[in-house]
């Protein structure tokens, strides 16, 4: 007999609500809503929503979740941020709240490492001269601003999985890698990352490539301010794939404007889309994705298994895994 009622809303194809399907136990009822651009999720997942003991959930608005708590048990979130979510008040409720368990780790770090290039090599510039019929000519007349990954030193502002996924994929291009966390991490990480911690003003000051990997929190928002960003080389770049307001936007925007850094990266903004007037969209310095780094099949496949062994158990008296700290 199910014990467990589960709300999936926002799925985007067949194979995810059957992925999660063929992964639950007996003791788990399951309901889905696929989402829709003719119909918010909220209007026709609100049923399911309200019933639910557990939700997992990728796009839908949970801001007010807290107003309309029914029986619920568990949020799901199937990104790794959980920002979006009123932690502290379901918290009060005795509602818990998990992150994804790393699931889309391994395809943030590839991209980290494409946007990484991407910017150390001014891809942004090469391509709109390339679209214009300037063929490689500027790239011969500027040998000096294309320079190599290997053995740069790299920073990494926070240290959880991505980053050391990023460190240990960066060890093929023989990086100096070190990090700043306001955790210790254990000598054997350190060891098979091969990264040292240090200050992140020395982070800052001393890193060729600045990539920032921490989630949003009142603790985080504007991390990395206008003094930060005014102790980096001026051919360093900056590279954001975790939350756009964790950057100070305008004085990156300034710096990059000024030549004060060579460039970045980003596939995170403070407001998302971009809007059209944004200087970051017209500034050849600048390799720009939508916040899309965590997506790929096999990180949606990852996430999905990991939220059924949640429900599993759940509906078994368990604790679930990936529980996030409502207070970070």
């Amino acid at each position: 007999m199910p014990n467990l009622k589960l709300a999936f809303v926002g799925y985007r194809r067949e194979w995810e609500r059957d992925w999660l399907a063929e992964r639950l136990s007996d003791a788990v009822e399951f309901a889905a809503v696929p989402c829709d651009p003719t119909a918010t999720i909220a209007e026709r997942g609100a049923g399911i929503v309200a019933d639910a003991n557990m939700i997992i959930t990728w796009g839908y608005p949970l801001g007010d979740i807290h107003e309309r708590p029914g029986e619920l048990k568990l949020i799901q979130c199937m990104g790794a941020g959980t920002d979006g979510v009123p932690k502290v008040e379901l918290h009060e409720l005795g509602i818990q709240v998990a992150g994804n368990g790393g699931a889309n780790s391994i395809a943030v770090a590839e991209w980290t490492v494409m946007l990484t290039i991407a910017a150390l090599r001014k891809l942004t510039g090469l391509l709109g001269d390339l679209r214009q019929g300037r063929y490689n000519q500027p790239v011969y007349r500027d040998w000096e601003d294309y320079p190599d990954l290997t053995r740069k030193r790299v920073g990494l502002v926070g240290f959880g999985r991505i980053a050391q996924a990023v460190a240990r994929r960066l060890a093929g291009w023989e990086c100096e890698m070190v990090y700043c966390d306001q955790r210790e991490i254990d000598p054997e990480t350190q060891r098979e990352c091969n990264a040292a911690p240090v200050p992140l003003a020395t982070l800052m000051q001393t890193s060729d490539v600045v990539s920032v990997h921490t989630p949003l929190t009142a603790r985080t928002r504007g991390l990395i301010d206008a003094d930060h960003i005014g102790m980096m080389k001026k051919t360093a770049i900056l590279v954001n794939t975790c939350r756009g307001p964790v950057v100070d936007e305008e004085a990156l925007i300034a710096a990059l404007q000024g030549g004060a850094i060579a460039g970045a990266g980003l596939d995170v903004t403070a407001v998302e889309p971009l809007p059209p007037d944004s200087p970051l969209l017209t500034m050849d310095n600048v390799f720009l994705t939508p916040h899309m780094a965590g997506i790929s099949i096999e990180a949606r496949q990852r996430a999905i298994t990991f939220a059924a062994d949640n429900a599993n158990r759940l509906a078994a008296g368990e604790r679930p895994l990936g529980l996030v700290d409502p207070f970070e």
